[in-house]
């Protein structure tokens, strides 16, 4: 990935420097909200960037609790929201990432940490599942999005 990520900036570079500041912030953050959009699908379709389905969950007794049971949830339906998943973007840069609390519940889960599931609890490992990544489609729309707002801009 990081291969195709570095030739996806050798050559934007050219093309980008032709640009004004106004006008690749503006690039910057149509492009991060497209990325931020696609990866919100991605975690809904609990799919990892190479397409393969997040490891599911460990099995747990639920009847054994006082209360409600809880049913079957989809995992990280909150990471997903906007107000977690962050993007900025300036004229040399552009950042998807998580913020706050849940920073950390993401990271665990990305690279497979242990981590406490709650307080006092012994540690575990979890799963490895790449909530942040890309996919081939991301490339291709990123560099059709910076060819589309080239030829806008540089329209007579």
């Amino acid at each position: 990935m990081t291969n195709r990520l570095e030739t996806l900036e050798d050559w934007a570079a050219g093309l980008l420097g032709q640009l004004e500041l106004a006008s690749r912030i503006k690039l910057a953050r149509s492009i991060g909200q497209a990325l931020r959009r696609s990866q919100q699908q991605r975690i809904i379709a609990q799919q990892n960037p190479d397409g393969n389905k997040y490891a599911p969950r460990k099995q747990r007794n639920l009847r054994g609790k006082q209360g409600r049971v809880k049913l079957k949830v989809k995992m990280f339906q909150k990471l997903r929201t906007a107000s977690f998943l962050q993007v900025k973007g300036d004229g040399n840069s552009i950042s998807l990432s998580f913020t706050g609390r849940v920073a950390r519940i993401a990271r665990v889960h990305q690279y497979g940490l242990k981590d406490r599931a709650e307080r006092g609890a012994s540690e575990t490992r979890y799963e490895r599942r790449e909530i942040l990544g890309f996919t081939t489609d991301e490339f291709d729309a990123i560099k059709d999005m910076l060819l589309v707002h080239l030829l806008l801009t540089n329209q007579p």
